[in-house]
Formats: C-alpha cells, sequence, structure tokens
C-alpha cells in the first residue's frame, strides 16, 4: 500500500513512497532502549536503600547516553542530525494542526512534535543525573535532592506524554512507530533511506555500557557506587579513628 510522506528538509510537497526504507541507524535505537531501560530502572530503584547502588549506576549510565546522544546528533546519520528534525514553534503548531484536521503531515524521521519532545526529554535527563550526582556526593545541601525529584517527575510526565503522542500518531499515520524503532526501517522514498546502519557503533555502545555495570558492581556489597567512592574514602579516616 502507498503512502505519502514530507520530508522536513525537501517541503511539504506530497511523495508516494514505494517501500520500506532504513531510517533510524542503529545507534539510535540502541540509545533509545537503553534509555527507556535505565530510565524505568533508576525510577523502580529509587525510594530502596537495598538497590541504591543499581539507582546510581543507571543514572550515571544516563548520563553517557545523554552526551553520545548530543554528539551523535551533531555528526550522525542523516535522520539523527539535530539540523534535520529540530524545528521551531510554527512547525510544531502547524504539525499538531494537520493531526487535529485528520490530514497529518508526513515525515520520514521524527515529526515537530516529537522532536521538541525528544529535546526536552535529553534536557530533563541533564538535570536529573547532574542533581542526583550532586545529592549523592552532597555537593550542596537540601536544595539538589529537591530538584531532583522534580526534575524526575517532570521527565516521567513528559515520557507519558511522548508514548501517547507515539500511539496517537501511529493510529494516525497508519505506520507502527514502535516497531520502526525496533527494525529502524518506516515507508520512504530510496532518496531517504540510510546507506549504512552502523552496527558497529552500535556494538561498541553495548559494549562500554556492560563494561561499566561491570566495573560498577565489582565494588563490595555496601560501598559507593563511581562519583561516591571518593567522600566515602574522605570519611574512611574518621571510621578507624573511631575504632
Amino acid at each position: 500500500m502507498n503512502t505519502t510522506s514530507a520530508s522536513p528538509v525537501e517541503g511539504l510537497a506530497p511523495v508516494t513512497f514505494a517501500r520500506r526504507i532504513l531510517v533510524w541507524d542503529a545507534p539510535v535505537r540502541v540509545f533509545h532502549w537503553l534509555m527507556v531501560l535505565c530510565f524505568v530502572g533508576a525510577w523502580i530503584s529509587a525510594e530502596s536503600e537495598r538497590w541504591r547502588m543499581l539507582h546510581v549506576t543507571l543514572g550515571y549510565t544516563m548520563a553517557g547516553l545523554v552526551v553520545f546522544r548530543l554528539l551523535w546528533g551533531l555528526v550522525g546519520t542523516r535522520h539523527a542530525r539535530f539540523r534535520n528534525f529540530v524545528r521551531g514553534p510554527k512547525a510544531v503548531w502547524r504539525y499538531l494542526g494537520s493531526l487535529l484536521s485528520g490530514q497529518p503531515e508526513q515525515h520520514t524521521g521524527h515529526n515537530p512534535a516529537g522532536a521538541l519532545a525528544i529535546v526536552g526529554l535529553l534536557g530533563l535527563a541533564t538535570a536529573v543525573t547532574f542533581t542526583g550526582w550532586a545529592t549523592y556526593n552532597e555537593v550542596w545541601a537540601g536544595w539538589p535532592e529537591d530538584l531532583h525529584e522534580g526534575a524526575a517527575n517532570a521527565m516521567l510526565a513528559l515520557a507519558g506524554l511522548h508514548v501517547a503522542g507515539v500511539i496517537v500518531a501511529s493510529w494516525t499515520h497508519r505506520e507502527n512507530l514502535v516497531g520502526a524503532m525496533i527494525t529502524g526501517r518506516k515507508p520512504g522514498t530510496p532518496a531517504e533511506a540510510l546507506r549504512r546502519a552502523w552496527h558497529g557503533v552500535a556494538a561498541l555502545m553495548i559494549a562500554a555500557v556492560l563494561a561499566f555495570w561491570w566495573w560498577q558492581w565489582q565494588a563490595p556489597i555496601g560501598s559507593a557506587p563511581v562519583g561516591d567512592r571518593s567522600a566515602a574514602a574522605a570519611r574512611q579516616p574518621a571510621h578507624d579513628d573511631d575504632d
């Protein structure tokens, strides 16, 4: 079945799509699902002292993933680059209006509303991880913990809106956007297809995350995770004197 689409780079003129093409490279897909895993895991373990190391480890992993996505958004593949999908408020409102009219604009990559959610989630993830680091290392008293909780709640709310938007867009566009983030393929024209999936970069991402997790869990049970160990070491002489 043919459908129509318009690339935000090429304008809004209808283009007939003949087949499914590679749109999302492997690093973008690995980033997306690792972020989901880390945020859900960190949220579930947030109130448990027993799982504190897991919570902090997942938070630091999120920070590393955000750094990677910012870099990949500058030098990555066509549909991953921010300059190719981040648009201004007018484009966002125009897209939302097209959804309400029943004739949604088609975008091969991220649509303007989805792009806004991605930028917001990256910003909130940065705030969550920074304030989490400050809280666990007691860099400042009081306010980082409150801001950490507030940023996490805001990120959860925005993630919920993002999921709702994906469901609505999948229905209105007659395409499985969740499936596309797994396979990397969406309806499109050959000219818009990626030539490479960059599986090597994705494999390095996974290896780096697994290596970091392994290193974190080499610490003896009850010791502080990375980032907390310097503070724990600073307090150690006092405990020795008490003995």
